[in-house]
């Protein structure tokens, strides 16, 4: 389905949200967020592309209190609305209640329009009618109305009050409300509220040096005008005002994007040069690209080619010279004993919710548990590969206990040959009691993460 293409340009303002409709609709369709952005957006002016991208994941990150907003106006609720003209409301009501720079009427008439090219006149005066009764809810302002305490999704202004029950913090900041119960758990209520706000933030663009220096690096962009800052733990380079395309070096190899929170895992990680170095589920290749430039030889794996190509592709471009690129499963190694084994396992990545703000609205407890299955598998797996007296790296941008501690805990109590080695590579204010790396963004101001260094002592 495509309400809008060619025709966009003629209408001011059309193409943005229509491009932004189809990222939501492409994620119905089972395509990644990354990749819906990649195909959707390529065809827009920056202007364009930089809301396209803001609505679209305006949507995802405040989907609850856009629902709560939409829901009074619509006979059935929300419910009652298909999919397409759905999220059309929402794309709506999000500009409405969020964007204060954007005029009401450019919201009710962009998504009128692409709601009569789907469904004709009738759809347009229903979408118009609706939205029109939630541009009463801006003009008035009441409390509560734009989400947590702001009219601008980054914001981080705190709220008045705080939410009585998990189920209403889950609402306000559009989380699933089983996760948010086991937040409030581990790190109460006010605690989770920072995180929960750390999520529905956006996310900073952290680049690393790769075949420039720090020094060359901020240089080029200060003779550009670009301005920087260190990110947090000096882990990167938080870059402001720019996106990654309008970076200098970027065709060269200069840097990389990556997180801060993956940047101090192999800090944590501390590692030698000149070590033969197996990573197994390399891609997209940002630790890769840091591990190469370091080791003896480095084997980036992964086991679907397109991911595999892409890993490829981000080598080629800044990393280091001794890499190879497999298509390979971790959980049946086919490679040598290896110094070093770095397993990043896939997980529910509960700590890049500001990045992957899709992802929150696909967790499940039983994903939870297949998850933490498939990684107690791997580590087993990739054990074999670790030569006596070598590191396992194992490591998840999760911040659930079953993906993390737990994991370890279990495989260590069944790997007597293996023990937990301590780390003087991160600051102890990271490290948990037991000696492992782990990050929250509402503490460290990075993604979410977590690691532990086993070592192979025969």
């Amino acid at each position: 389905m495509n309400p809008a293409g060619s025709r966009d340009q003629g209408i001011p303002g059309l193409a943005p949200r229509a491009a932004a409709w189809r990222v939501l609709h492409d994620l119905h369709r089972g395509i990644p967020l990354d990749l819906a952005l990649q195909r959707t957006l390529a065809g827009l002016s920056e202007t364009d592309r930089g809301l396209a991208h803001e609505i679209a994941a305006g949507v995802l990150r405040h989907r609850s209190v856009l629902d709560a907003a939409l829901g009074p106006h619509l006979k059935d609720g929300v419910a009652g609305v298909r999919d397409d003209l759905l999220e059309i409301l929402r794309l709506g009501a999000y500009q409405l209640l969020f964007l204060e720079r954007v005029p009401s009427h450019a919201a009710v008439d962009t998504a009128v329009t692409l709601g009569r090219r789907i469904g004709g006149a009738r759809v347009g005066g229903f979408l118009n009618a609706v939205l029109r009764r939630v541009a009463e809810i801006r003009a008035v302002g009441p409390s509560g109305a734009r989400g947590p305490g702001t009219n601008e999704p980054g914001s981080t202004e705190r709220t008045a009050r705080l939410p009585d029950r998990p189920a209403d913090l889950a609402a306000q900041y559009s989380h699933p409300e089983w996760l948010v119960i086991r937040w409030v758990g581990r790190f109460g209520p006010e605690e989770t509220e920072r995180l929960l706000r750390a999520n529905n933030s956006r996310p900073a663009l952290t680049i690393q040096p790769a075949r420039w220096s720090v020094a060359a690096l901020t240089a080029s962009l200060d003779a550009q005008g670009i301005g920087w800052q260190r990110a947090p733990y000096d882990a990167g380079l938080v870059v402001t005002g720019r996106r990654p395309r309008e970076l200098p070096g970027l065709a060269a190899g200069a840097w990389y994007v990556q997180d801060p929170a993956q940047a101090l895992v192999l800090r944590f990680a501390a590692l030698p040069d000149g070590q033969l170095i197996l990573d197994a589920c390399a891609a997209p290749g940002g630790k890769a690209i840091a591990l190469s430039a370091h080791a003896g030889f480095l084997a980036a794996a992964d086991l679907r080619p397109p991911r595999a190509r892409r890993l490829r592709e981000n080598l080629r471009r800044a990393g280091g010279e001794h890499a190879a690129v497999l298509v390979a499963d971790a959980g049946a190694p086919a490679v040598r004993a290896c110094d070093v084994v770095v397993l990043d396992v896939p997980c529910l990545g509960t700590g890049t919710f500001a990045r992957h703000p899709d992802a929150r609205w696909r967790v499940t407890p039983d994903a939870l548990q297949t998850l933490a299955t498939q990684a107690e598998q791997l580590l087993r797996a990739q054990a074999e590969v670790v030569r006596p007296g070598g590191l396992l790296l194992f490591s998840t941008c999760s911040l659930e206990p079953e993906e993390n501690e737990v994991q370890v805990e279990a495989f260590l109590t069944a790997h007597r040959q293996f023990r937990r080695e301590p780390s003087e590579g991160v600051p102890a204010e990271l490290l948990t009691p037991a000696g492992d790396l782990f990050l929250l963004p509402q503490r460290h101001g990075t993604d979410g993460a977590y690691a532990a260094r086993l070592r192979r002592v025969s």
